[in-house]
């Protein structure tokens, strides 16, 4: 058994080998760029080109969606954890479930919050401005050359 498998492995390593070997010299003559022009696609020309710190600001959009998709997120789990509280009747097992879970979304709110203030905490000791972390500028071309 062991025998057929390592012949497996044995062909298919001199198959890759093989096939490296025989398609690099083609790709490396090949003068042109293979994969064309790629242009950006529709949805991304709100932010700005790549020029004009389009990606910063799409990754401050990222960030910031992501915040409110989490605050969103623990609201809903509080919600739910009311609900499981308040349908627990006498039942101490399904109240200390109800109690860990407000417990948790509130201690993910914190994180929540406290990554922003810690951000800005940051941004001020390293660089002078509360918003440098929370929204970045992300220098481009056009902001380097004179």
């Amino acid at each position: 058994m062991f025998k057929r498998h390592l012949s497996t492995l044995l062909f298919t390593a001199l198959l890759l080998l093989f096939s490296s070997v025989v398609s690099t010299p083609v790709l490396a003559q090949y003068s042109q760029n293979p994969f064309g022009q790629i242009q950006a696609p529709g949805a991304l020309s709100n932010f700005g080109d790549i020029t004009t710190g389009g990606f910063g600001n799409f990754l401050t959009l990222i960030f910031r969606l992501m915040i409110v998709g989490g605050g969103i997120f623990a609201l809903f789990n509080i919600i739910l954890a009311g609900y499981a509280f308040l349908s627990a009747g006498d039942d101490p097992k399904k109240m200390e479930g109800a109690w860990a879970k407000i417990f948790q979304s509130l201690i993910g709110l914190s994180f929540i919050a406290g990554a922003f203030v810690l951000a800005a905490i940051f941004g001020k000791l390293l660089f002078g401005d509360f918003n440098t972390i929370i929204n970045p500028q992300i220098p481009t071309i056009e902001d380097i050359t004179p």
